[in-house]
């Protein structure tokens, strides 16, 4: 049985290392939400740096989950002090569980205040959404070749979004939008 993965990317508007409030809140509301959103039904694994560092992106060890890498877009730094994003690659049962983690709860809470966080990025895809086979573990490249190609090419079969979905077997699916679940 095929699984999603799930790849989530935004440029921050100020570094990860930023003492302002609205970072610390940022940060804060993020631990709360990757603790609620393991426990939700159908998440199966996200990446994590294999020495538990979160505050390494660039250079970590993420075994499996291969290299980091980010968007051709990103053009902010590399280092801890430096680095402004905020990204997930994550592994699911299907494409009703992780809508459902993504559009409810705690997240969707954290989802209304995107735009106190993150920079707007006109055009470009916050995530994307593609299907692995069973035992397969999806690299931070694989997430960061299908967003750009979603941003180039639009939702198709082997990158798609929740508002452009596709079955496992290449067939389109109805639009999924956080305002009605279907």
């Amino acid at each position: 049985m095929p699984h999603l993965a799930l790849y989530t990317f935004g440029t921050l508007k100020s570094p990860l290392s930023d003492p302002a409030p609205l970072t610390s809140e940022f940060y804060e509301r993020g631990e709360a939400v990757y603790r609620r959103i393991s426990r939700h039904p159908g998440y199966l694994a996200r990446a994590e740096t294999a020495d538990g560092d979160r505050g390494l992106l660039f250079g970590a060890d993420w075994g499996a989950w291969g290299d980091f890498a980010v968007p051709t877009w990103y053009d902010k730094g590399r280092t801890a002090q430096t680095t402004a994003l905020a990204t997930t690659l994550s592994l699911w049962t299907g494409l009703r569980a992780a809508f459902d983690a993504v559009y409810t709860g705690l997240h969707r809470e954290a989802l209304a205040r995107r735009h106190d966080w993150f920079e707007k990025r006109t055009g470009q895809p916050s995530h994307v959404c593609w299907w692995v086979s069973d035992g397969a573990i999806p690299t931070w490249q694989d997430g960061v070749s299908r967003l750009e190609h979603l941003h180039a090419h639009g939702s198709a079969p082997h990158a798609f979004t929740f508002h452009r979905p596709f079955a496992p077997d290449g067939t389109a699916e109805a639009p999924r939008h956080p305002l009605h679940p279907q």
